[in-house]
């Protein structure tokens, strides 16, 4: 099904060849001048050269056999040769009716529907979330919703840090305080307790202290080094206290990534691939591409055409200690074993670039991935405080993720009860969700690789490029809906009729640009496109509701017309901001 701006290129691709033109002349795009006409092609432009012709010449051939046209209307060739036209309202309203009959609003979905991993989130266990952690969250729910709406099996890892130092920092500070637990004891053989010798917050407090500690004893440090070897190599004792860590902390991330609203698939870690570190290790020995650099074990990944050094890939140190790299390498091939993916989206802070160039290389010398496989960095920037650098706490310590939540959902309950639309004992809930479309449509306007300031201010308010201001839009539909419903009236009546105002025509052509909006997103993996389109289409719903009587309307058919319209821009609004990751409430 050829999208709006696909079937006016079709037109003018008529025109042109009935004209004794290139066909291909005919690239429409939207006017840069709207104040002057809707839609603009500069094919006349392009074709002067070719045909000897001014190009004013060539655009007024053409504005001659569009005269006829059902599609477009107003054609008009101005100096030097530029072509300017409207499209006809008739069409864009068969156009919004082929929309409302179409469960995926005419969306061209995936013909070969692919399998994609993304992996996002990545936190450690042990460590509560923090803002840090906010932008692969939310980026990379919205970008598996849309890869998922377009067709696509797609399957959400989290990909938990949970094999690192962090454990063996936790199993000293832990040795230290509590040495009569019996995981400290070799000579232990039975069971070892079922309840965690720890509370979460008590976890939360041993983590941080143990690693200021190692920054200053290295004593301590090495120490928690060997506690990291020992129960890596399978110490019994040590083990059981990585799984009850493990435990505590996964229950723990779960409810806070169920607060905002994110949701994975697969719940593994680091853990879950060492098995495949050996035999991995020993074929790439095996096929020579691995060898010893300064007691390190490396790959070289160097290409002719790098345009600054890139460094070998190691996969062993000197000790013979597996790193972040090895297990990405072992990741991908657990992956591919078990899921066969068409691509793996990485969805990580940009910083960590050279990281995945690294891994990604190495992956395909060692022949890990299918050929055709898809290895993807989408690099996210830094959500930094109005003074630039990364977001803190007012005494400039790291926010708890739970703590921005918590805030923002405070200064949103502090609003609505303000403005006194929703019942004392709905307004909490009607803070959290229009409180996490702050946040998230917040960070999913900007583009995922810039940097951006979180402004909790500016993110809250009811007006402006704002998730509130989205929300209202949809809650103003809403209501006037069930308006109509009390008073008899019945939603899907009559039909949809060409625009008879402008603001309305407005409003029929940004619904119509659903389709691009997704695709577009999906394509470029980059939400804040469907974040540009929502924001528009409530401008111009907005425009249309404060120019138009549209319950007051004494024209029945005109009047139904009215409701079959909000009704498909409420449908749009509601498709799009799922697949940023939010809801809406029903009063605001």
């Amino acid at each position: 099904m050829d999208h709006l701006m696909q079937r006016m290129e079709k037109e003018l691709a008529r025109a042109f060849e009935a004209s004794g033109y290139d066909s291909g002349l005919a690239r429409v795009s939207l006017s840069n001048r709207p104040d002057l006409c809707e839609f603009q092609c500069n094919g006349a432009m392009a074709g002067a050269k070719a045909y000897r012709k001014k190009p004013l010449d060539i655009a007024r051939d053409v504005v001659c056999e569009l005269t006829q046209s059902h599609v477009v209307c107003q054609a008009e060739a101005v100096p030097p040769g530029f072509l300017n036209f409207n499209i006809a309202p008739e069409a864009l309203c068969e156009y919004l009716s082929e929309m409302e009959e179409d469960d995926a609003l005419l969306v061209r979905k995936e013909s070969e529907p692919k399998t994609i991993i993304i992996d996002y989130g990545g936190p450690n266990v042990a460590k509560p979330l923090h803002v840090g952690h906010l932008r692969s969250a939310i980026i990379g729910e919205s970008i598996k919703r849309i890869c998922r709406y377009m067709g696509n099996h797609v399957i959400g890892d989290i990909h938990l840090g949970d094999w690192g130092l962090q454990m063996g920092l936790i199993i000293t500070e832990l040795s230290r305080r509590k040495p009569e637990l019996c995981y400290f004891d070799r000579n232990y053989e039975g069971e070892y307790p079922v309840e965690a010798p720890f509370t979460i917050g008590e976890l939360e407090e041993i983590y941080p202290c143990a690693s200021a500690r190692s920054k200053e004893d290295e004593e301590y440090r090495q120490e928690a080094l060997e506690a990291t070897k020992e129960m890596q190599k399978g110490r019994r004792g040590y083990l059981a206290l990585w799984k009850a860590v493990l435990e505590i902390s996964t229950e723990d991330l779960k409810k806070n990534y169920e607060r905002l609203d994110v949701h994975f698939d697969l719940w593994k870690g680091e853990s879950d691939v060492q098995k495949y570190i050996p035999a991995m290790v020993q074929d790439m020995k095996d096929k020579g591409i691995a060898f010893e650099d300064q007691g390190a074990l490396v790959v070289d990944v160097r290409e002719e055409n790098d345009a600054k050094e890139v460094p070998p890939c190691i996969l062993l140190k000197s000790d013979g200690a597996s790193l972040y790299t090895t297990t990405d390498l072992a990741t991908i091939l657990e992956r591919m074993e078990l899921y066969h993916p068409d691509e793996i989206l990485y969805i990580v802070d940009k910083r960590q670039d050279l990281h995945f160039v690294q891994v990604f290389r190495c992956a395909r010398k060692a022949g890990l991935v299918d050929q055709d496989t898809r290895l993807t960095f989408l690099g996210f920037g830094t959500m930094n405080g109005k003074d630039l650098k990364p977001f803190k706490t007012r005494d400039g310590g790291v926010m708890r993720l739970e703590n921005l939540i918590g805030e923002i959902n405070d200064e949103m309950f502090r609003k609505i009860v303000e403005n006194r639309s929703v019942r004392d004992k709905d307004a909490d809930e009607t803070a959290r969700i229009v409180g996490l479309a702050a946040v998230k449509y917040g960070d999913l306007s900007n583009q995922a690789a810039k940097d951006y300031v979180f402004d909790p201010e500016r993110f809250t308010s009811f007006e402006g490029n704002t998730g509130p201001y989205i929300l209202y839009t949809i809650v103003r539909i809403k209501s006037i809906l069930e308006r109509y419903i009390s008073e008899g009236g019945r939603p899907g009546e009559g039909r949809l009729l060409p625009p008879a105002k402008e603001s309305e025509k407005e409003l029929m052509l940004q619904i119509s640009a659903f389709a691009d909006a997704v695709e577009g997103a999906y394509e470029d993996r980059a939400p804040h496109r469907i974040c540009s389109y929502i924001y528009d289409v409530s401008n111009a719903f907005n425009r249309f509701y404060h120019e138009t009587k549209i319950l007051g309307e004494e024209d029945k058919d005109r009047r139904n017309s009215y409701i079959r319209l909000i009704m498909l821009a409420r449908r749009v609004l509601e498709e799009s901001i799922y697949l940023l990751g939010f809801s809406c409430p029903d009063r605001m």
